[in-house]
């Protein structure tokens, strides 16, 4: 029988059900394989219930560094029954079925082209512990022990990432080295080797390990941020939790102890985001963090701080949609109802951060746009980027940085005679002068509204002050293009008719795409979109290739629909590629796509004097 064999090489998929402790034991395991200088990319696959319901962990080992899923599983570790038939139909030929076999299982639940390697571990913990809980998650830390034989894991590895843990709690610490030599013991005196391993190396380097929703609530504070508004939402809610945190620590005045942040739980998404337009009105930089149904809930405040011009920052960690949807499960669905964002003619920026290294860096540029433009941001992220643990580059922190306030009319300015109209737009570029409460005790007042009024904030309902307003708002978003951050290209090795756009969380599986494509003899010429508006050589990129494709994580080509209404781009041209079952979208799905549309293009007619 064939059999896998490959070293740094191979994913590992955990089986488990929802509350018994697993995830711990399995990103254990995903830390110990880092510790020893070879990339990981894990995800936790969960279910949106507290316990009971099926449960994945999805570890990629790749010295090569990516950090996409690749799709198919050279192992599986299948602790959960209800899920055994789906689980093993996953497995690569010549792969890996790790289970317990305490319990009998028909020879028909098995496969003749896998390998299968049985540890009997309830009836090891049932005669080592007495109590259920201790069986249960014990239980988890023997199989880790088991495999890090069988996949020649440096099991000091794993005792130090447990001495780290449970620091000054040495009983809990012996508990689970004892566990874990356990399962080392069996397998080395019962279990068959196999061809995965893993080799130690040192291609991690300075990257640091962590998730998107902790980078971008570090970057809220490396942007400025004071105010956080929020109602808990999966899977948006430790992006907050992580702010105050991290606000605690460096949101304190060293020579008062007092704490300059305020983090506020609201009663609804509705009075969260009411609270951040309140604040960035009143000169601080405030955030909210929520997710799809969140964001519905907000428009009617979202319209009101697109039409008064008060700067907001919105993180919408994305998941899938619509109604309740999938809480637990990504996509990057809400792209169209962020852009659109209220009712009524709005438009509204958007920031694709494709990794935690983007999660903190734009989410800290976003509160510099949002002041510069004076409007409301939205940073992108999602459920994948936002609660998984990624390899990224160290964060950048700097000490001098000075934070853009941009058109602030101050005291001196009044005094010395300008002439303050709060939506006057005075060079051309759609952007008008504010003032923060209390500037000036007689001048650089004006009454905030989200009616019509004219250029020095008077009611009118008359049509030339609404079309002034409105034409104003539109060269204001057409100034955001030079302001938000630019496209990224991945060009080819050799000249490519076909292009490909992506954004955000495709990135990683992109990229390992396009090494295959290219190993296939299919060359591509790849632009990632990092933000909205589109700047102009989004639309040169479609224009010089004769099909793009366009690769997305929701149904509807949310991305495509807004090239061809935005940037203006063919229709005829664009041919989206499109992933939406809530699971990470995977490098062999996005290789096998445009593989089997470029050889459908690249056909040519048999009969003669036709053209393709």
């Amino acid at each position: 029988m064939q059999k896998i064999e490959a070293v740094n090489d191979f994913v590992v998929k955990f089986a488990n059900v929802n509350g018994s402790g697993s995830a711990s034991a399995n990103e254990l395991f995903a830390r110990a394989i880092l510790r020893m200088g070879v990339p990981v990319s894990p995800r936790n696959i969960f279910p949106s219930n507290i316990q009971g319901l099926p449960t994945w962990f999805e570890v990629r080992v790749t010295e090569r560094g990516y950090l996409g899923r690749r799709g198919g599983v050279d192992m599986m570790v299948a602790m959960n029954p209800q899920t055994w038939d789906q689980d093993v139909k996953e497995i690569e030929p010549g792969g890996y079925l790790f289970y317990d076999s305490s319990r009998q299982i028909p020879r028909s639940k098995f496969r003749d082209d896998i390998h299968v390697i049985g540890m009997p571990l309830t009836e090891i913990c049932n005669a080592a512990y007495s109590d259920p809980r201790q069986r249960q998650l014990f239980k988890n830390i023997i199989y880790v022990g088991a495999l890090s034989v069988l996949l020649d894991i440096d099991p000091a590895e794993i005792e130090k990432l447990f001495g780290e843990q449970y620091k000054g709690k040495e009983k809990l610490l012996d508990s689970n080295i004892k566990a874990l030599n356990m399962g080392r013991d069996y397998a080395r005196d019962h279990l068959k080797p196999v061809g995965l391993k893993v080799e130690r190396r040192d291609n991690v380097g300075d990257k640091i390990f962590v998730d998107g929703n902790s980078a971008a609530a570090l970057g809220c504070v490396y942007g400025g941020a004071t105010v956080c508004a929020w109602y808990p939402i999966t899977p948006s809610s430790s992006l907050a939790e992580a702010f105050q945190r991290y606000a605690n620590k460096l949101r304190v005045d060293p020579a008062t102890g007092k704490y300059r942040y305020a983090v506020i739980q609201a009663e609804d998404e509705l009075a969260s985001i009411g609270i951040v337009v309140g604040a960035g009105w009143n000169g601080a930089r405030s955030f909210t963090a929520t997710s799809g149904p969140g964001i519905s809930l907000m428009t009617e405040f979202i319209g009101l701080a697109y039409f008064a011009e008060i700067p907001a920052v919105l993180i919408n960690v994305q998941r899938g949609g619509p109604s309740t949807g999938m809480p637990t499960r990504t996509q990057q669905s809400d792209v169209m109802s962020c852009a659109y964002a209220s009712h009524g003619d709005t438009k509204h920026v958007l920031l694709f951060p494709e990794d935690p290294y983007e999660c903190f860096e734009m989410s800290g540029q976003a509160f510099d746009i949002a002041e510069r433009l004076q409007t409301p941001v939205f940073v992108m992220t999602d459920l994948d980027i936002g609660m998984n643990q990624r390899l990224c580059r160290p964060f950048a922190w700097d000490e001098t940085q000075q934070y853009d306030r941009g058109k602030v009319m101050t005291r001196e300015m009044l005094d010395g005679g300008a002439d303050f109209g709060r939506y006057l737009d005075v060079d051309g570029d759609g952007i008008p002068f504010r003032t923060y409460p209390g500037t000036h005790p007689t001048k650089g007042g004006y009454f905030t509204r989200g009616t019509t009024k004219d250029a020095y904030a008077r009611y009118s309902e008359a049509g030339p002050d609404y079309m002034y307003n409105m034409e104003r708002l539109l060269r204001k978003f057409e100034t955001a293009k030079s302001i938000v951050p630019r496209p990224v290209l991945t060009a080819s090795k050799y000249p490519a008719r076909f292009g490909a756009i992506f954004y955000g969380s495709t990135s990683p599986a992109m990229h390992e795409a396009l090494d295959a494509l290219a190993e296939q003899g299919i060359y591509v010429n790849a632009l990632r979109v990092r933000a909205f508006p589109f700047q102009d050589e989004i639309a040169e990129f479609c224009a010089s290739h004769s099909k793009v494709f366009v690769v997305e994580q929701n149904r509807d080509a949310q991305l495509t629909q807004m090239l061809v209404n935005e940037a203006r781009v063919n229709p005829a041209n664009l041919m989206p590629v499109l992933h939406y079952d809530g699971t990470p979208i995977t490098a062999r799905y996005i290789t096998r796509e445009i593989a089997e549309r470029v050889a459908r293009l690249n056909v040519r007619p048999i009969r003669q004097g036709m053209v393709a």
